[in-house]
Protein backbone atom coordinates (compact mmCIF):
# COMPACT_ATOMS: atom_id res chain seq x y z
CA UNK A 1 0.00 0.00 0.00
CA UNK A 2 1.84 3.27 -0.87
CA UNK A 3 1.54 6.32 1.47
CA UNK A 4 3.76 9.08 1.91
CA UNK A 5 5.41 10.72 5.17
CA UNK A 6 4.16 14.15 6.19
CA UNK A 7 4.80 16.39 9.61
CA UNK A 8 1.33 17.19 10.42
CA UNK A 9 1.48 21.03 12.15
CA UNK A 10 -0.90 21.66 15.35
CA UNK A 11 -3.99 22.36 14.42
CA UNK A 12 -6.63 24.77 15.92
CA UNK A 13 -10.76 22.95 15.40
CA UNK A 14 -14.39 23.12 15.48
CA UNK A 15 -15.74 19.72 15.94
CA UNK A 16 -18.97 18.12 16.83
CA UNK A 17 -18.77 14.63 18.61
CA UNK A 18 -20.64 11.07 18.19
CA UNK A 19 -20.62 8.99 20.62
CA UNK A 20 -21.77 5.12 19.65
CA UNK A 21 -21.12 2.29 17.18
CA UNK A 22 -19.29 3.62 13.68
CA UNK A 23 -21.26 3.98 11.16
CA UNK A 24 -23.76 5.54 8.96
CA UNK A 25 -24.75 7.97 11.39
CA UNK A 26 -21.21 9.12 11.23
CA UNK A 27 -22.10 10.78 7.76
CA UNK A 28 -24.90 12.79 9.84
CA UNK A 29 -22.39 14.28 12.17
CA UNK A 30 -20.22 15.69 9.54
CA UNK A 31 -23.31 16.96 7.46
CA UNK A 32 -24.42 18.86 10.86
CA UNK A 33 -20.73 20.06 11.18
CA UNK A 34 -20.71 20.99 6.97
CA UNK A 35 -24.11 23.15 7.47
CA UNK A 36 -22.42 24.69 10.62
CA UNK A 37 -19.09 25.79 8.85
CA UNK A 38 -21.25 26.64 5.69
CA UNK A 39 -23.48 29.13 7.57
CA UNK A 40 -20.18 30.79 8.71
CA UNK A 41 -18.57 30.83 5.43
CA UNK A 42 -15.49 28.33 6.55
CA UNK A 43 -16.49 25.68 3.92
CA UNK A 44 -14.74 27.03 1.32
CA UNK A 45 -11.24 25.49 0.88
CA UNK A 46 -11.42 24.03 4.09
CA UNK A 47 -9.96 20.94 5.91
CA UNK A 48 -11.79 18.94 7.94
CA UNK A 49 -11.06 15.50 9.73
CA UNK A 50 -13.00 13.01 10.68
CA UNK A 51 -11.85 11.21 13.88
CA UNK A 52 -12.52 7.86 15.29
CA UNK A 53 -11.61 8.33 18.87
CA UNK A 54 -11.71 4.55 20.07
CA UNK A 55 -10.62 1.42 18.56
CA UNK A 56 -13.86 -0.88 18.34
CA UNK A 57 -12.01 -3.38 18.81
CA UNK A 58 -11.60 -3.28 22.05
CA UNK A 59 -13.96 0.15 23.16
CA UNK A 60 -17.97 -1.26 23.49
CA UNK A 61 -19.35 -0.19 20.49
CA UNK A 62 -22.06 2.22 22.65
CA UNK A 63 -18.81 3.90 24.05
CA UNK A 64 -17.40 5.02 20.92
CA UNK A 65 -16.56 8.38 20.05
CA UNK A 66 -15.97 9.84 16.39
CA UNK A 67 -15.46 13.62 15.72
CA UNK A 68 -16.34 15.89 12.85
CA UNK A 69 -13.77 18.62 13.31
CA UNK A 70 -12.91 21.57 10.80
CA UNK A 71 -9.42 23.60 11.14
CA UNK A 72 -10.25 27.03 12.32
CA UNK A 73 -7.57 29.92 12.25
CA UNK A 74 -6.06 30.69 15.97
CA UNK A 75 -8.14 34.06 15.89
CA UNK A 76 -10.89 33.03 14.77
CA UNK A 77 -14.39 33.80 17.51
CA UNK A 78 -16.20 30.18 18.28
CA UNK A 79 -19.61 30.56 19.86
CA UNK A 80 -21.01 28.32 22.20
CA UNK A 81 -22.93 25.86 19.20
CA UNK A 82 -19.60 24.41 18.91
CA UNK A 83 -16.95 22.52 20.73
CA UNK A 84 -13.05 23.73 20.02
CA UNK A 85 -10.13 21.51 20.57
CA UNK A 86 -6.28 21.05 19.27
CA UNK A 87 -5.23 18.70 17.09
CA UNK A 88 -1.54 17.63 17.87
CA UNK A 89 0.81 17.30 14.87
CA UNK A 90 3.73 15.26 14.57
CA UNK A 91 4.89 12.33 12.34
CA UNK A 92 2.14 10.64 10.31
CA UNK A 93 2.26 8.36 7.29
CA UNK A 94 -0.59 9.45 4.58
CA UNK A 95 -2.37 7.03 2.93
CA UNK A 96 -4.87 8.26 -0.32
CA UNK A 97 -7.85 6.64 -0.29
CA UNK A 98 -10.97 6.55 -2.13
CA UNK A 99 -13.90 8.17 -0.28
CA UNK A 100 -16.13 5.51 -0.27
CA UNK A 101 -16.91 3.21 3.03
CA UNK A 102 -16.03 0.05 1.37
CA UNK A 103 -12.55 1.19 0.17
CA UNK A 104 -11.63 3.13 3.44
CA UNK A 105 -12.50 -0.07 5.35
CA UNK A 106 -10.54 -1.64 3.35
CA UNK A 107 -7.87 0.71 3.77
CA UNK A 108 -7.88 0.26 7.37
CA UNK A 109 -8.02 -3.74 7.09
CA UNK A 110 -4.49 -3.19 4.93
CA UNK A 111 -2.92 0.00 6.53
CA UNK A 112 -1.22 -1.81 9.45
CA UNK A 113 0.62 -4.36 7.70
CA UNK A 114 2.07 -1.84 5.41
CA UNK A 115 2.89 -0.14 8.42
CA UNK A 116 4.52 -3.02 10.42
CA UNK A 117 6.33 -4.26 7.45
CA UNK A 118 7.94 -0.25 6.44
CA UNK A 119 9.49 -0.32 9.86
CA UNK A 120 6.76 1.94 11.59
CA UNK A 121 5.39 1.97 15.22
CA UNK A 122 2.22 3.29 15.48
CA UNK A 123 1.88 6.00 18.09
CA UNK A 124 -0.71 7.21 21.04
CA UNK A 125 -2.76 9.43 19.11
CA UNK A 126 -5.90 9.08 16.97
CA UNK A 127 -5.81 8.44 13.35
CA UNK A 128 -6.96 11.15 11.34
CA UNK A 129 -9.00 11.09 7.91
CA UNK A 130 -7.92 14.25 6.28
CA UNK A 131 -10.77 15.89 3.86
CA UNK A 132 -9.35 18.90 2.00
CA UNK A 133 -9.92 21.25 -1.28
CA UNK A 134 -13.04 20.89 -2.40
CA UNK A 135 -14.63 18.89 0.46
CA UNK A 136 -17.92 18.60 -0.50
CA UNK A 137 -17.46 16.93 -4.03
CA UNK A 138 -13.83 15.03 -3.43
CA UNK A 139 -13.77 11.55 -4.08
CA UNK A 140 -10.55 11.03 -2.09
CA UNK A 141 -9.36 11.56 1.27
CA UNK A 142 -6.04 11.07 3.34
CA UNK A 143 -6.25 8.41 6.00
CA UNK A 144 -3.36 10.05 8.18
CA UNK A 145 -1.61 7.54 10.35
CA UNK A 146 0.57 9.24 13.50
CA UNK A 147 3.99 7.10 14.04
CA UNK A 148 6.40 6.99 16.37
CA UNK A 149 9.92 9.21 15.40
Amino acid sequence: MKFKVETLPNYRIAFVRRVGPYGPANIEVMEKLKIWAKEKNLLESATLFAIPQDNPEITPPDNCRYDACIVISKDYQLGDSICESELSGGKYLVYEVKHTAEDIHKAYTDIFPSLISNGYQVDNKPILEKYSGDVINAPFCEICVPVKP
